[in-house]
């Protein structure tokens, strides 16, 4: 979500501006990233089979 359109309640300025506190809080809130924003699909792909591995590994083992 990007705060290009959206308009504070406290200033009725556009949030993409920062022109007051509470819209400096809430661009700083909306581009936070997750931690998994940089996992590309291989990486999630790979950690997929490493995870059906250990998986199948425990299922050998009982």
């Amino acid at each position: 979500m990007t705060c290009d359109r959206l308009v504070c309640a406290n200033c009725a300025n556009p949030v993409s501006e920062g022109r007051c506190p509470v819209c400096r809080a809430s661009r700083a809130r909306l581009h936070q990233q997750s931690p998994f924003a940089n996992l590309t699909p291989a990486t999630l792909v790979a950690l997929l089979v490493a995870l059906i591995a250990v998986a199948l590994v425990i299922h050998q083992a009982a």
